[in-house]
Order: structure tokens, then sequence, then C-alpha cells
């Protein structure tokens, strides 16, 4: 099944520690320019900023991975942030941890340990999801069907993504790939074939927690 885990959307977080005030920014890329200018944007953000630490993951395996220690003590930034990344086993992912020195130095294990929160919190406010490719599966049916149909596909752990009520009722179901023949199966001999089946395009949608989050 196609699927790897990544972040919905773009998130931001802080937290004070010893005086120091840390942002942790996360957000989903579909490319490295993305990440750039992610990473600008937030620079531009801050540029009033002691430091504006990242770090970036993307490509099928992950061949592209990048860091900045932006000034801090070389390995005390940049590497634990990817390195949160890494242990999360993300993917397309870019994170950017502000801080906003508050007087009292951390020393390298303490600077560390808060990129690494600071790495955490962004990343856990983007909300952390399963991104799976699926089939917009299009199923027309008649009305008096629309019940034992939704329980069929409610046992069956199918996600009913939308519902239209006109003339017949259309559902559009997500389904994976390897499931597309038996999904077929399970809808033509619960309505008796009595049905239309339409295999839409697919994409990458976030689960969470076997939920849909659109």
């Amino acid at each position: 099944m196609a699927s790897f885990k990544t972040v919905h959307d773009i998130g931001c977080e802080e937290i004070i520690i010893n005086k120091s005030r840390f942002i942790g920014y996360a957000s989903p890329i579909n490319s490295e320019d993305e990440a750039i200018e992610f990473i600008n944007q937030i620079r531009k953000k801050h540029s009033d900023a002691t430091h504006n630490v990242y770090a970036y993951v993307y490509g099928d395996n992950n061949n592209i991975q990048r860091f900045s220690d932006d000034g801090e003590p070389s390995g005390t930034a940049g590497m634990p942030v990817l390195n949160v990344i890494k242990l999360e086993n993300l993917r397309n992912v870019v994170v950017v941890v502000t801080r906003y020195y508050g007087g009292v130095k951390l020393g390298a294990g303490g600077l560390v340990r808060a990129y690494t929160k600071g790495a955490k919190i962004g990343l856990d406010s983007s909300i952390i999801v399963d991104k799976t490719m699926f089939y917009d599966i299009i199923i027309e049916i008649d009305y008096t069907l629309l019940g034992k149909v939704e329980n069929e596909l409610t046992k069956n752990n199918y996600i009913i993504k939308d519902k239209v009520f006109g003339e017949n009722v259309v559902l559009d179901i997500l389904c994976i790939e390897e499931d597309l023949e038996k999904l077929k199966a399970l809808i033509l001999n619960t309505t008796s074939a009595k049905c239309k089946i339409t295999v839409d395009s697919s994409t990458y949608y976030s689960i969470k927690d076997n939920s849909l989050i659109l």
C-alpha cells in the first residue's frame, strides 16, 4: 500500500526554556524549493530572532536531508531537529525552530534538549498523519439501499468521504488499490447489482487513528 508518515498542515507552538523563547514550526512540503521557501518565510517573520534553526527531509527514500545550526554551536541545533524528524519516520517535512535568547546560557546538552523539544512541539501541532493513496470510488444507488450499503461499508472499514442526495444517492468511498475488486464485489453483492460504480482518480489523503482528515 502506498503510504508514508508526514504532517497534515502547517503547525506552530512555543515554549520557554530558561528564559529563552523557542518557537517550533512544521510544514508538509512537495519539493525542496517549498522547504526553502518556508524557511525564508519564517526567517522574514522572525528577522529579529537570535536564531532560526531548520531541518528538512524530502524524497521517496528521504534522499534529501538538510539542516542548519544558524549560528548555534555545531551539532547542538540543526542535527537534533533533523533527528526528531527521522525518529518520527517522517517524509516530506520541514521544521524551523526559532529562538529568542533570554540571557541564560543552556550549554551544549541544554541546547540539544531545547531544540529537540522545539521540533517536537512544532510537529505535534501540525498533526502527524499517515498519507495513504486512495482511489475515489463513486457509487450511485437507490435510497432504499442506502442503509444496507452503509452498514456493509462500515463493517468492512471503508471510509465514506461524501454523500450527495439527488435523484439517487451518490457515495464517494475511499479505497486502496489492492481492495478495488473486493469493494466492487461487495457493492454488487449488497445491491444485487442495482448500482453504478465509477473508479475515479487516486490521490493521497491524511489518515489519523483510522479517520480521514480533510
